[in-house]
């Protein structure tokens, strides 16, 4: 089944993402201790969304996210370039689209809001894809970015990359369907900026009133942002 390299080749993280699909939420839950439903939440409660309002969101895999996004009243679209990924959220009743992070088919201003979840990690140039989210935002919508991070402080750090390293293997040796599709996982959030970089990244593609809330001692972050006028 195979593993995508760190060049993030669309097509090889696609195939590599169809390929874990089938287990893809219920690994997720095991590998995270179940805090991937916690930071499900908290991505839903750090945006102003209500009926009415569109909502995109990018990577979004099996459209869980999607699906607690729509809990809100708003209208929640699912994009993924996975299609084996849409398909195993098939049961999920919200839009989904087939789509690359960085070439969105959406119109400009079509959305009050974009969210990517664990997903910009896995993009092959996260800048593009920003300036893409800007694009299909209305100014003043938001942007939620929430994605693996740098813990702080230090010695929480050195336990992270410990667990990284060695235990997330190992779990995903046992409950993965691609145990290297997870090794892949651990080498990009070694090689992902920390939480001001992401920042500085996010305000140069078009964002602005960028901050960000650390969470489970900043392992995930949240980045928020507003959409400047173009």
């Amino acid at each position: 089944m195979g593993r995508a390299g760190l060049e993030k080749n669309p097509r090889q993280v696609a195939a590599m993402f169809d390929g874990v699909a089938g287990r893809y939420d219920r690994t997720n839950t095991l590998l995270s201790f179940a805090q991937d439903r916690r930071w499900r939440r908290h991505s839903v409660r750090a945006l102003d969304l209500m009926p009415g309002r569109k909502v995109l969101d990018v990577a979004a895999g099996t459209a869980v996210s999607t699906a607690e996004l729509a809990q809100t009243g708003a209208w929640s679209v699912a994009a993924d370039f996975s299609l084996g990924m849409l398909t195993a959220g098939a049961s999920r009743a919200v839009p989904k689209v087939a789509a690359d992070a960085m070439h969105l088919p959406f119109a400009d201003a079509s959305f009050d809001a974009v969210t990517i979840s664990f997903g910009l990690r896995n993009v092959q140039d996260p800048g593009i894809a920003l300036a893409e989210f800007a694009r299909v935002t209305k100014p003043g919508g938001e942007l939620l970015v929430c994605e693996f991070s740098t813990p702080r402080p230090a010695p929480i750090g050195w336990v992270y990359r410990w667990y990284l390293a060695h235990v997330l293997p190992r779990l995903a040796r046992r409950f993965s369907s691609n145990p290297e599709a997870y090794t892949y996982l651990g080498e990009t959030i070694n090689s992902w900026p920390d939480q001001p970089s992401l920042a500085r990244l996010i305000t140069r593609s078009g964002w602005a009133e960028v901050a960000w809330k650390n969470m489970t001692f900043g392992v995930v972050a949240l980045h928020h942002a507003v959409r400047v006028d173009p």
